[in-house]
């Protein structure tokens, strides 16, 4: 069974959950690039936030509905958002933001009254490892490298928003400590680790099989949408 199989499985599976009507948050990456020919085969009516220009494109290459998250006047909750992820631990922690999306990204993730992950078999950690996905501000960027010391620029265009794309090298062993550390460093503006709480359910792709693996998810907006909705199994899809 090869990974891109699995990721496909995966997107699929996922796009089962969306509903006619829903705000739907769209993720980056080669899992994604899945998800989009799914949802727009369902032929539902949606409307969609992107958290890339390359997704944004294709998603309206294939007739699916994208408005702007932009400004004060944007949709302020979503009812779902999907997207991948590059390690998954089984605390529910997550490292996100290979593709350098990580900051539209967590926005999308947390504006969602839910936040399904999709991933291949390969995903799965028994512990998150770098690099950590960060972007930086570029005025004073000298001064914020020196502050972080492991870190690798990547030699990338700047992120939409202007951002600086690089990545933490340097080893750590809780992922909440350093995600709080990167938080209140001086000059990141976001960092690939997703705590749980941002997270309602993996489902990953083991060869033929798609397992949901339910995340506790403790902050307001799960608290609003109630109780996680069954994965759908083969007979409903």
């Amino acid at each position: 069974m090869s990974i891109q199989r699995e990721k496909r499985l995966a997107a699929e599976a996922a796009a089962q959950l969306v509903e006619d009507g829903m705000i739907v948050g769209l993720g980056t990456g080669s899992t994604v690039a899945y998800l989009l020919p799914a949802l727009a085969e369902r032929g539902l009516d949606l409307r969609c936030v992107a958290t890339s220009p390359a997704t944004e494109h294709t998603a309206r290459e294939l007739g699916i509905d994208v408005e702007s998250f932009r400004g004060a006047n944007a949709v302020t909750h979503l009812d779902i958002t999907i997207d991948g992820a590059d390690q998954v631990a089984p605390s529910g922690w997550l490292v996100k933001g290979g593709g350098g999306a990580h900051t539209r990204e967590k926005a999308v993730a947390a504006a969602a009254d839910r936040f399904v992950v999709i991933v291949s078999s390969n995903k799965l950690v028994d512990r998150l490892t770098p690099p950590v996905p960060l972007e930086l501000l570029e005025f004073g960027l000298a001064a914020t490298l020196e502050r972080l010391e492991a870190v690798r620029l990547r030699n990338v265009p700047l992120s939409p928003e202007g951002g600086v794309i690089a990545d933490y090298t340097g080893a750590f062993d809780d992922p909440e400590e350093l995600a709080m550390r990167l938080s209140s460093t001086v000059g990141v503006l976001e960092h690939g680790l997703f705590p749980p709480t941002l997270v309602s359910d993996v489902i990953v792709a083991r060869g033929e099989q798609v397992e949901r693996i339910p995340v506790t998810r403790s902050d307001a907006s799960a608290r609003r949408r109630g109780p996680t909705a069954p994965y759908p199994s083969s007979s409903d899809r």
